[in-house]
């Protein structure tokens, strides 16, 4: 009985990952930034 082997995911898609998120991650804080600057600019 072998345990099944567990394809390791190469760098460059786990890379792309990591850029993805963190670029989400980015856009989401200059997102809510714009719209809080906006709101209170109106205000």
């Amino acid at each position: 009985m072998s345990a099944p082997i567990e394809p390791r995911t190469p760098l460059p898609r786990r890379l792309l990952w990591f850029v993805a998120l963190w670029l989400a991650g980015v856009g989401a804080v200059t997102l809510v930034s714009l719209l809080l600057r906006l709101w209170i600019g109106k205000g």
